[in-house]
């Protein structure tokens, strides 16, 4: 397993983007494509706003974020299995977000979900976390991760709900939450406006209902 050691920056475009997914559906299909569509889309709009974001940029980062899932249903093990898939066609700041998308809160065991996979791999993983410094990139592919379903976008209460619905509660929750809080806030500092103010239906989604 090769571990990040200093980003190259390096991601593809949204054409081949688009066509990497398009695979990735192919081999495991699931709700999970859709839930990457709105991550991506999310990015983009926010981005637009924030002077700091390329949108395509986000929007292709967005995408990939749970690329692992292209090979099988699993859980946690999709975060590594996404940064190798992408580490070896060389797109290193794409395969990073496949491992920060997760950690808000920078603690391996900060997850909804398990580890299944092997001890030196959850060790290089642990590793990884303590020494990664966080771009404004990484901040916002945890946000919009945080606000798409598959049916769309969402409030982050609906998704974090949704997310212990589904994986189970624990002591690292509140923080957690707290975390991607903060990363709201940051982020609405800098465009000047809600974040819920550029993503369309999101009140429609949350609520299930036509407003």
């Amino acid at each position: 397993m090769k571990f990040w050691k200093g980003c190259a920056k390096m991601f593809p475009g949204k054409d081949e983007t688009i066509k990497i997914m398009n695979e990735a559906e192919e081999l495991n299909p699931g709700p999970w494509i859709n839930h990457s569509l709105f991550t991506a889309k999310a990015a983009m709009f926010i981005s637009e706003l924030h002077s700091e974001l390329d949108p395509e940029k986000s929007f292709v980062l967005g995408y990939l974020h749970d690329i692992g899932r292209r090979e099988g249903v699993s859980s946690m093990r999709h975060t590594i299995d996404g940064y190798n898939f992408l580490k070896d066609l060389g797109y290193d700041e794409a395969a990073k977000i496949c491992l920060t998308h997760s950690f808000p809160l920078k603690n391996v065991d900060a997850v909804f979900g398990r580890w299944d996979c092997s001890k030196e791999e959850y060790n290089k993983v642990k590793a990884f976390l303590n020494e990664v410094d966080y771009t404004i990139y990484d901040k916002l592919i945890q946000l919009c991760d945080a606000l798409a379903l598959p049916s769309g976008f969402c409030l982050l209460e609906k998704r974090m709900v949704d997310v212990l619905l589904r994986h189970g509660v624990n002591k690292f929750v509140v923080q957690k939450w707290k975390e991607t809080f903060k990363i709201k806030k940051e982020i609405e500092n800098k465009i000047g406006k809600s974040i819920y103010a550029v993503l369309p239906d999101v009140r429609n989604t949350t609520f299930e209902i036509d407003l």
